[in-house]
């Protein structure tokens, strides 16, 4: 349980915050960081530290797409592929991604390495294709930037 093996953590978060709703994110952050994704029981403990319902919870979870309710691959690779990026080449890029990796949008390849995802808008409209790794963006990306992105981590 994460009070138990990740409790300076959680003590940190719910010393940081004026109400223990306020914690809730950054709880989930430590629960996807310790458990790979936010699965029911994460969301139960987050909701327990928090005195939340586990619906709560569970409903912010569904919201972000940077939480993960399944497991995913050590890396997250997610390209928006919202009109304005489409305008500038994201789905044939989508494409390119999925060729190179050897899965489709919203597998993770065979390794358990990488997990490819489209999303809605990451707020980077003017630099695309982009893209973000984990927690880190990738902008102005070419099919060429992409494979050296994906060589350099493998």
């Amino acid at each position: 349980m994460l009070k138990e093996k990740r409790a300076d953590d959680v003590q940190a978060i719910l010393a940081k915050y004026p109400t223990k709703r306020s914690a809730v994110m950054p709880l989930l952050y430590v629960a996807q960081q310790e458990y790979g994704y936010c699965d029911d029981n994460a969301i139960r403990e987050v909701a327990e530290l928090t005195e939340l319902d586990p619906t709560e919870v569970k409903s912010v979870v569904g919201f972000y797409t940077m939480f993960f309710e399944e497991k995913t691959g050590k890396y997250v690779i997610e390209v928006c592929d919202d009109l304005p990026c489409a305008l500038r080449g994201a789905d044939e890029f989508v494409r390119h991604c999925e060729h190179k990796l050897g899965i489709r949008a919203g597998e993770t390849t065979a390794d358990g390495k990488f997990t490819l995802r489209t999303v809605m808008c990451i707020a980077a409209c003017d630099r695309a294709p982009v893209a973000q790794v984990n927690t880190e963006y990738k902008y102005s990306l070419t099919p060429e930037s992409f494979d050296k992105m994906v060589d350099d981590l493998k």
